[in-house]
């Protein structure tokens, strides 16, 4: 019997529906979705939880900053040496290692309590505290997926990878409210419970070790492309000394530091700010699914800048308002706006190169962003310490308008192909 066209086969035989995985795309991308999904959930936990846990060891506000650096630090030197090094290995026994190597990171982080043990797992383990996929996973994901699919299903896959991730994260941020339930119903208390949730988090790496067993073998050795950089080096480096500026920026509010700041400042329990970072990702999903027919009108460039603008503002306003409900209705007006830059960003860079330069335009606009980011944390842990809690926020919004208007300024007649 002829398939149904609004299903796809996948490895094990089942139809999977095309919303899930578009025509033309392999199975095998399925077990990636499924693996995004995964992860998005345990990053959404854990961005909430993680200042809480720290707090509740009995660290400070500057050793919450200092160990959401440290992650994004390993991170960012991660993703170098898997563009240095990742040609020589299979995706399939990469991601394996990462998904080993998260469930590490979950049970040091569950058995662990002093300092330094807990930042050298920070530095070499998988830990997110921020809002986007900045972990080992993502360039080796992406390069699998990448080779999944041509053309406009590469283009579908991607979008779906995107929306997987930022609507598990969403619904993981409502199970940071679990160790909070789990105290007052059963006795147990909070921190073990939030101990519980780093034996989760390791449970999920061996889930995702098993998933990634199942990803079939290349046929034959794939070589990485070895174009670099030619006409279009101008361009890019400017755009990622421009993004780094950006990075920094957004790396004194990641979502493990806004979570700290509301807590400190409004005494937000742990359930109220997971539901606060649940609604806040599903307007962050939403708008990056509108960014695409938004870019369609007013062009890539003047999507990221126009919607950047407002967002700042109300991040801005957000450091001086005096009531919760109004801090956070201002804080959901900026998830709206802010992420819709991430889709056109990276179209936007790839429309500004040439074809042969795509592949080192991605890394080299990727990874000073994320050493940019790993700077940011510290120093907003240090003002929070410092009893100016509203001050990361002010700079992330100064930081980012200066960005935009620098950005709109070098770029505006640059018209990007297609």
């Amino acid at each position: 019997m002829r398939a149904p066209e609004d299903a796809a086969l996948t490895a094990g035989g089942s139809r999977v529906p095309r919303w899930l995985l578009p025509a033309g795309v392999q199975p095998s991308a399925l077990f990636l979705l499924v693996g995004r999904g995964l992860r998005g959930f345990c990053d959404g936990f854990i961005a909430v939880l993680l200042p809480a846990y720290l707090l509740a060891l009995g660290f400070g506000e500057l050793d919450v900053g200092l160990v959401s650096s440290t992650t994004l630090i390993g991170s960012a030197l991660a993703t170098i040496a898997v563009g240095m090094l990742g040609n020589r290995y299979a995706p399939r026994r990469m991601l394996t290692f990462a998904a080993g190597l998260m469930a590490v990171t979950g049970i040091g982080f569950a058995g662990l309590s002093a300092l330094w043990p807990l930042l050298i797992v920070a530095f070499v383990g998988t830990l997110n505290p921020s809002s986007g996929d900045v972990s080992l996973f993502l360039p080796i994901e992406q390069a699998r997926l990448a080779e999944s699919a041509t053309g406009d299903a590469r283009t579908a896959v991607f979008a779906r990878y995107s929306l997987v991730g930022a609507l598990s994260a969403a619904v993981g941020a409502l199970v940071a409210a679990l160790p909070d339930w789990l105290a007052s119903h059963t006795g147990m208390s909070l921190l073990v419970g939030m101990r519980a949730m780093f034996v989760l988090y390791a449970l999920t790496g061996v889930a995702l070790w098993l998933l990634y067993l199942r990803l079939p073998r290349p046929s034959a050795p794939t070589r990485a492309p070895s174009a670099l950089l030619g006409p279009s080096r101008g361009i890019v480096t400017r755009l990622a000394l421009l993004f780094s500026v950006d990075a920094f920026a957004g790396g004194l509010v990641v979502n493990a530091l806004l979570s700290l700041w509301l807590m400190q400042r409004f005494g937000l329990s742990l359930g109220a700010a997971g539901r606060f970072f649940f609604w806040a990702g599903l307007l962050t999903a939403g708008s990056q699914l509108a960014a695409v027919p938004l870019s369609r009108k007013i062009g890539l460039l003047n999507t990221m800048v126009f919607t950047h603008i407002p967002a700042s503002l109300c991040l801005i306003a957000a450091a001086f308002t005096p009531s919760l409900p109004l801090t956070l209705a201002l804080l959901l007006i900026r998830s709206a706006l802010s992420q819709m830059d991430v889709p056109t960003r990276t179209a936007y860079v790839m429309a500004v190169v040439t074809p042969p330069e795509r592949p080192a335009a991605a890394s080299f606009t990727t990874v000073p962003r994320s050493l940019a980011a790993a700077l940011g944390p510290t120093l907003a842990g240090a003002l929070i310490a410092l009893g100016w809690a509203g001050a990361p926020l002010l700079a992330c919004g100064v930081l980012k308008i200066t960005y935009d208007l620098s950005l709109l300024g070098a770029f505006r007649h640059v018209k990007p192909d297609g």
